[in-house]
């Protein structure tokens, strides 16, 4: 297991440059972003090369690649265009994120598995079929519909939440955004877990175990449900990074100050540090929540061993 682990992290790090490269090219081809810095009048040119010097741009791409990798191993983001430290952004953006990202993979969880269990062993009932074409609206419906309608009904018409979420963001304050952000998630999540099961339930080991005359609930739990986890388990992991990417919309609809709401700021303001800074931290969160799922998979199914 060591072994592996140690040759997984040798493989991340030509993905991870190979990533950033990509970002740090397309980031760079959005536009020029001196000129917005300007506003609507255009830049004088002493200026703008004063500042074409203080921010680097006036170097080829690749030296600007080179100086920009060179800074994050040492922990240095860079500089947004209005003075501000990119980490100091960062400090701000991901604690308010992640918790928005653990209440979307908590609702992922509890309510996507248990209704995929329960539609999975109640294969062609009506709350099967119930479960089903619910499922299918919500995937249907795009998130800022279901955003925009929740916060009308819960936060304006009906007053229970707030229709803003405050600058703390606690958990509280989350749980409806969270649920906004997870509801495409959660109904892949239901169906995937239900046609796993179904699959699984007709396997010899659960018809051997059920044989054996041990308890329906352990046939569940310790059999069925284990090894029909290892494809949902694979989804959640890779889900983890793209709802921490992805959740610009439902930010932006609870005005939510987390890294969606930066990303969609610096994209705008056509500010590179901030977005290529905030997606390198991104790309490592993906790289290491897939290493994550590949080590549970020898935790869900013992007859998976790494070498």
């Amino acid at each position: 297991m060591g072994r592996y682990v140690v040759r997984r992290l040798l493989q991340m790090i030509p993905v991870f440059i190979g990533a950033t490269l990509l970002i740090f090219l397309m980031v760079n081809v959005m536009g020029d972003p001196i000129a917005g810095l300007c506003g609507d009048r255009e830049c004088d040119p002493a200026t703008a090369a004063q500042l074409r010097r203080e921010f680097g741009l006036d170097k080829p791409v690749w030296q600007q690649y080179l100086t920009y990798m060179s800074n994050v191993f040492t922990g240095d983001f860079g500089t947004a265009f209005n003075g501000q430290p990119v980490t100091e952004l960062m400090g701000t953006a991901f604690p308010v994120t992640i918790r928005l990202t653990i209440v979307a993979i908590l609702f992922e969880i509890v309510v996507g598995i248990v209704l995929g269990v329960v539609t999975g062993l109640r294969r062609g009932r009506p709350v099967d079929t119930g479960v089903l074409l619910l499922t299918l609206v919500v995937i249907s419906v795009p998130t800022f519909v279901t955003g925009l309608l929740l916060q009308l009904l819960l936060g304006v018409t009906w007053g229970w939440i707030d229709p803003a979420v405050s600058t703390a963001a606690p958990f509280d304050e989350l749980i409806v955004p969270g649920l906004v952000l997870a509801s495409v998630s959660l109904a892949y999540v239901t169906r995937l877990t239900r046609t796993s099961i179904a699959e699984n339930r007709r396997s010899d080991y659960v018809r051997t175990a059920i044989a054996k005359g041990l308890p329906r609930h352990r046939v569940i739990t310790r059999h069925l449900l284990r090894n029909s986890l290892i494809p949902v388990v694979t989804f959640i992991g890779t889900d983890i990074g793209a709802l921490m990417g992805g959740a610009i919309v439902t930010e932006r609809i609870f005005n939510i100050h987390g890294v969606g709401y930066q990303l969609y700021q610096g994209i705008l303001r056509q500010n590179t540090q901030t977005v290529v800074g905030f997606v390198t931290v991104l790309v490592l969160v993906f790289l290491v929540a897939n290493l994550v799922v590949d080590l549970l998979y020898a935790v869900l199914d013992p007859r998976i061993r790494y070498a």
